[in-house]
């Protein structure tokens, strides 16, 4: 591989390592509403949207592997929970090429409302006792309108850091070409003789 093909490894691999030490060391200790902002889900999804769905995922269940370690709890939920958010937006940017700027919000609060919700029911399904009231459904909306609020945000810095490193996307440069005013190799005038 060239140097140009590690880049974009390496920039992922420091972006999930600082993410998961600044979420479990300073932003868990913040709450607003009784509730502290997930940065994990939002930065997984963030690079769903920008690199695609193949690192979105990889990207994802390294994530969640470190936030399992880190904070010492059942290994792969939180990694399966994150694969899925990142090859969702992933396959978002692959399949529909989402330009709007406000298309990182609606992704954020999917992937936050994935992982706390996705969180609940993978805990309640292996058999771990937590008590369920309007108080848990109070926080997990305050969650997911949280990480609402940060996805912009984080999406911005996110592609900061990975921008350079991203490979280009035919498709992109190529539909470029014909907006701006480029011909199409199907309507070049014909030569005459």
């Amino acid at each position: 591989m060239t140097e140009t093909n590690w880049q974009l490894p390496l920039r992922l691999a420091a972006l999930g390592f600082v993410a998961v030490i600044v979420q479990i060391a300073a932003i868990s200790q913040i709450t607003v509403f009784g509730v502290s902002v997930d940065l994990a889900p939002l930065v997984v999804a963030s690079v769903g949207l920008l690199a695609g769905s193949l690192p979105g995922a990889v990207f994802g269940f390294a994530v969640g592997l470190f936030v399992d370690l880190a904070l010492v709890q059942t290994l792969g939920v939180t990694s399966l929970l994150y694969i899925l958010i990142g090859y969702a937006a992933g396959r978002l940017r692959e399949l529909r090429d989402p330009a709007h700027g406000l298309v990182p919000l609606f992704v954020g609060a999917a992937a936050t409302a994935i992982a706390t919700i996705g969180f609940a029911l993978l805990q309640f399904m292996l058999g771990v006792q937590a008590p369920v009231s309007w108080l848990l459904l109070r926080q997990v909306v305050v969650t997911i309108l949280l990480g609402a609020l940060f996805a912009l945000p984080v999406y911005a810095l996110v592609r900061r850091i990975v921008q350079g490193s991203l490979p280009d996307d035919p498709r992109r440069r190529r539909r470029r070409a014909y907006t701006t005013g480029g011909l199409s190799p199907l309507s070049r005038p014909s030569q005459s003789r």
